[in-house]
């Protein structure tokens, strides 16, 4: 049996670990990897909204930041106190100025709306398909950008809100990373999530088999919409500060290429791509201000974090289009499955783990000979040649 099979690696990997990762980030509120390590559920809740519409729809989106920026927006108003709000946002009606609710209500309130506004724009823009849709929902971005940035008695235009109450704890973003999952989880591997993978492999074959793809696919971007709304509340109450120009085209882009490297058709993908992409921007991120090697300090390399991420992009779809993942559920399976938390009161499941772990050890330690019997198999070949 391999490792990956055995439950009591699985909860040590997959919950363990990221629990304790977790309990770190909460009590080091205010630092700065707790902050890379709220990023990473923000990002997650994201990536694999998308992952509904992109991956196990067949649609394209490009437009996920404007549903964050009217989630963000929305939140803001709605938890500001009324001396704020008249600084940042003077247009507003009396009612409003003097309604405050708390966080969570707050939250909901942000994805209900964006949820609304893809209902509103779902109509038209999803008689597209491909790059066409793509497309109209990146005009979606330009649209609520110059409104932003123009609204000032609204928003206070280009100028942005400053001062959100940080009410984004570590606890919050992870317990909504986790209903998110679940949600997500639960409904791909339903009778509703099965007609959308039909709709994504083949059109023709759902509509045939009674598919209704116009209600299949409004409601698959309306979920995304209201949980993007709800992860851009949580970004801009982590960041304290929300602009137009912190939802604009290139945060969709890299929500997309996230999800691209992670497996679009995969939740566990959004988990592994959301990793990969918070953390190696901020290992890259040295040689842009000229890293230091031995002594020798390298010349400032502008941009280079952003040409290598590109090129893993590039070639991570040449060799393998679907993505790290795949189609693998590895780690929604194992977080959700009673099998995994069961496993630690199974004497049988610490037997099964001790024997893999030991065959997996023993495979490692066989890898330089499988590498120099690769190399003496190449020479013989040439010779003979």
């Amino acid at each position: 049996m391999k490792l990956k099979d055995s439950n009591i690696f699985r909860l040590i990997l997959f919950v363990l670990i990221p629990l304790a990762v977790i309990i770190y980030a909460g009590l080091d509120s205010g630092g700065y990897y707790a902050g890379l390590i709220n990023l990473v559920g923000i990002n997650i809740i994201l990536v694999a909204s998308l992952n509904l519409v992109n991956g196990f729809s067949g649609m394209f989106s490009m437009g996920h930041a404007a549903f964050m920026a009217i989630g963000a927006y929305t939140s803001a108003t709605l938890t500001l106190n009324a001396a704020q709000k008249t600084t940042y946002m003077p247009g507003l009606p009396e009612w409003l100025m003097n309604l405050v609710l708390p966080f969570p209500l707050a939250l909901l309130a942000g994805g209900i709306f964006a949820a609304i506004v893809a209902i509103l724009i779902g109509f038209p823009v999803l008689r597209f398909k491909g790059h066409y849709l793509s497309v109209a929902t990146i005009g979606l971005i330009v649209i609520v950008r110059a409104v932003l940035d123009n609204e000032d008695q609204l928003t206070n235009g280009a100028r942005g809100v400053t001062g959100l109450p940080p009410y984004a704890a570590t606890w919050i973003i992870f317990t909504i990373v986790i209903l998110v999952l679940y949600l997500l989880h639960r409904l791909i591997n339903s009778a509703y999530g099965r007609g959308l993978i039909a709709m994504r492999d083949d059109y023709v074959a759902a509509q045939t088999l009674g598919v209704n793809l116009t209600t299949k696919k409004l409601s698959a971007f309306c979920i995304s919409a209201f949980i993007a709304g709800v992860g851009g509340g949580l970004w801009g109450h982590m960041q304290s500060v929300i602009s137009g120009k912190f939802f604009y085209i290139d945060y969709s882009f890299k929500i997309v290429q996230t999800s691209i490297i992670g497996g679009m058709s995969s939740l566990s993908g959004s988990v592994v791509g959301s990793i990969l992409m918070t953390y190696i921007p901020e290992f890259l991120a040295p040689l842009e201000n000229g890293l230091r090697i031995f002594g020798t300090r390298l010349p400032e390399l502008y941009g280079i974090s952003n040409i290598i991420l590109s090129s893993f992009l590039i070639v991570l779809i040449i060799f393998r289009r679907q993505g790290i993942m795949g189609y693998s559920e590895i780690i929604t399976e194992s977080i959700f499955s009673l099998k995994t938390y069961k496993s630690v009161f199974d004497k049988s499941e610490y037997r099964i783990f001790m024997e893999s772990l030991k065959g997996s050890i023993k495979s490692i330690g066989s890898i330089p000979t499988r590498i120099s019997v690769w190399i003496s198999n190449k020479k013989r070949k040439k010779k003979g040649e």
